[in-house]
């Protein structure tokens, strides 16, 4: 499978990184790619009465690029757009990320993994940690993985950061087998 880390608007290239290889290791042989495009953000992603970015707007620019990729001569088989913006979906207050379930577009928000959100101290190695887990959850999703009822499995949903990081970075075994039977077809 090949994964391809799309930065939407500017965003730290050291966390991208951090995303890159981290996914690297959880999808172990995989190729995980670092894009050297820069998406921009839709004028009409963003909702003033909110101060937010709608995430299914965002998800649907890295779906066309995704698209846009697979017409090259390398398939792109799974995007994962990282942005630093507040984002939120229908009927919720905000969100970490949302995916194509199944489909080869993800999106994560780093906007509120970061410890200082919450009023704590700087903290790169939690913050890397947390982003790394909504990449594999979002990428998950993408492998036709729905959420799960174990609180421990990285597909868990996650209505608060404590959720997350009570997480692990790993599937349950339920989880696996659905990646493992997925991710096999690339």
């Amino acid at each position: 499978m090949r994964i391809v880390v799309l930065p939407v608007d500017a965003v730290n290239r050291k966390v991208l990184s951090e995303i890159q290889s981290g996914l690297s290791r959880v999808f172990r042989g995989s190729i995980c790619a670092l894009s050297e495009d820069v998406l921009p953000i839709s004028v009409d992603a963003y909702d003033l009465s909110r101060r937010q970015h709608v995430s299914t707007r965002l998800l649907s620019d890295v779906h066309a690029y995704a698209e846009k990729s697979d017409a090259g001569v390398e398939k792109v088989y799974r995007t994962l757009g990282v942005t630093d913006v507040d984002i939120y979906a229908a009927g919720l207050n905000f969100v970490f990320g949302e995916a194509e379930c199944p489909g080869k577009a993800a999106l994560i928000s780093l906007f509120r993994l970061r410890p200082e959100f919450y009023g704590e101290p700087a903290d790169e190695t939690l913050f890397h940690e947390r982003a790394l887990k909504e990449a594999v959850h979002e990428i998950g999703h993408t492998l036709g993985v729905r959420h799960c009822g174990e609180p421990l499995c990285v597909m868990y949903f996650s209505l608060h950061i404590g959720m997350t990081d009570r997480k692990r970075l790993s599937f349950c075994p339920v989880c696996s087998a659905i990646v493992d039977r997925s991710a096999s077809r690339f």
